[in-house]
């Protein structure tokens, strides 16, 4: 999995074109979902296809989409059959999904948030881990959960144990310290999306912008590469070619321990 992943929610028409620009410019691993209402999944395929008729092979990329449920899509354009049962729905999602994205597998597949009920879940679950058999799909994940005990309950039950956990990163959860170092402890890959959106109080501190000014670098790099450093993969949606490069750069530098226990204290506040 690449360090820091592109993100395609609310691309709309410019899908296409922003995906193979972030290809071109390095990006390696792509995220999206089977959620007509917020993403254009057949315009990331395009994009993808795009830059692999010029020549990059697709085990260069990172393929990464989402089952959402019904009560998360747009009841117009629901992309599998509403009254089928759940393993159904998470079939015909996936199925779409490989379609879309003109490939025969998926390297992650993300349930896009907890179900109603923890048994609810945990059949979407069944379901994602026979196209894990099947060989459609490479690794599992979960977006949206904030709730520990859901979290250690899925992974408690679950015969193939998540890969991922992909949360919005932000104050409302505590930057979900515990949920990070379970993800650590059971080796997990904790993605972080909204993280620049979120947290224009932190990308404004005084600490970052004294260490953007020693490094060279914006604010929102230093951030992207504090959290990095701390084992999280973030999630980037920008539509500007230069803050793509930008992103990609984060690897280029390295905080020492003391700059990150600094970046740690802004946090805690």
């Amino acid at each position: 999995m690449p360090g820091i992943i592109y993100g395609t929610a609310w691309k709309k028409a410019d899908t296409a074109r922003l995906v193979a620009l972030a290809i071109q410019q390095g990006f390696r691993g792509i995220d999206t979902a089977c959620q007509p209402k917020h993403y254009d999944e057949a315009g990331v395929g395009a994009g993808v296809a795009a830059c692999l008729n010029a020549g990059l092979a697709r085990g260069d990329l990172h393929l990464q989409t989402k089952f959402t449920s019904v009560s998360g899509q747009d009841p117009r354009r629901i992309p599998y059959d509403p009254r089928a049962s759940l393993p159904a729905q998470v079939a015909q999602s996936c199925a779409a999904s490989l379609r879309n994205l003109q490939t025969d597998y998926v390297d992650c597949l993300i349930l896009h948030s907890p179900l109603a009920t923890a048994e609810q879940t945990l059949a979407a679950w069944r379901a994602f881990e026979s196209l894990v058999d099947a060989g459609t799909v490479r690794q599992l994940g979960i977006s949206n959960c904030y709730d520990l005990a859901e979290l250690r309950h899925l992974c408690q039950r679950a015969r193939i144990k998540p890969a991922v956990v992909q949360n919005r990163f932000y104050a409302e959860t505590g930057y979900d310290l515990a949920i990070r170092a379970f993800c650590a402890e059971m080796h997990i890959v904790y993605q972080s999306f909204w993280t620049l959106s979120a947290n224009p109080h932190v990308l404004a501190h005084a600490t970052l912008a004294a260490l953007a000014s020693n490094h060279k670098r914006t604010a929102a790099q230093i951030l992207f590469r504090y959290l990095t450093q701390a084992g999280v993969v973030p999630l980037t949606g920008t539509k500007s070619e230069t803050h793509m490069r930008e992103d990609l750069a984060i690897f280029d530098f390295q905080l020492t321990e003391a700059e990150r226990r600094a970046v740690d204290e802004i946090f805690l506040e």
